[in-house]
């Protein structure tokens, strides 16, 4: 693996660093933490030199107006009836790209949830379940959130930085906005007010905490032709329908385009 060099804008210490482990030290447990890998020094240098926003801005820029990565022998892409075989809706570098997404019909009613996960900008793996016979859109948006998250451990533990993409704002404002106020309130949102799902909040939340150093989570917009996120929301029918209770890899080939021909949500 290349090296990489660490800017902090935000932090108990803000610079140019070499180290991953100086960088978690100084953001850790910070909700504003602001901070980003660079592949030189030079780069690295510059962007302190500049903003946060400014850097987002720049990457986001680069990724949407690069050149789209070769397909992968093992897998047979989208052609221009489907979604776009790009997975640059990525706010972030990351190793690991994961989509998730919930379905539900009717609302409340039989919902499920699917996962894409990217790697090096490849599809590498699809993955449903988690079916309930009453659930809603919200539980299983953030039965995917869980589900990633879960997902995302192992390949932390190996030193690598992982995204997750949702198009859910209600699920990521849950866990990364409004859980760490609930819980100092004793999980209520004040006056005994009950927190709607909140269970699957908390174990979320647990995760969450525990991740988050090495964690980004982003946004994505739904229905929006977005390979990864379109890939997840035909996982998550296909859990709905098939009343799938586990967490189960697809096993079939990964033919994108026959897969974004299956039923959506």
């Amino acid at each position: 693996m290349s090296k990489k060099y660490y800017v902090v804008w935000k932090g108990a210490k803000t610079g140019v660093f070499e180290l991953w482990n100086d960088v978690k030290n100084h953001t850790q447990g910070r909700a504003d933490a602001q901070y980003m890998g660079f592949p030189s020094k030079a780069e690295a240098e510059a962007a302190f030199q500049s903003t946060y926003t400014k850097a987002l801005t720049k990457r986001s820029m680069s990724k949407s107006s690069g050149a789209k990565p070769a397909a992968s022998a093992a897998y047979v892409k989208a052609d221009s009836a489907g979604a776009s075989n790009s997975s640059s809706p990525a706010k972030q570098h990351a190793d690991i790209n994961i989509y998730c997404d919930g379905a539900c019909s009717p609302n409340p009613g039989k919902s499920g949830t699917g996962m894409a996960v990217y790697q090096q900008q490849q599809l590498i793996e699809l993955w449903y379940g988690l079916y309930q016979p009453m659930g809603t859109n919200n539980t299983a948006e953030l039965n995917g959130l869980l589900a990633a998250f879960n997902y995302a451990q192992d390949h932390i533990k190996q030193g690598k930085t992982v995204q997750v993409l949702s198009d859910s704002k209600y699920s990521i404002d849950c866990i990364t906005k409004w859980a760490k106020g609930w819980q100092a309130k004793g999980w209520t949102r004040g006056k005994g007010e009950e927190i709607k799902n909140l269970e699957i909040i908390k174990q979320c939340f647990t995760l969450y905490q525990a991740l988050k150093a090495n964690l980004i989570i982003s946004h994505v917009k739904g229905h929006a032709n977005i390979e990864g996120n379109e890939l997840s929301d035909r996982m998550a029918v296909l859990a709905r329908v098939k009343c799938t209770k586990g967490f189960v890899q697809y096993n079939e080939t990964l033919d994108i385009k026959a897969i974004l021909a299956m039923a959506s949500g």
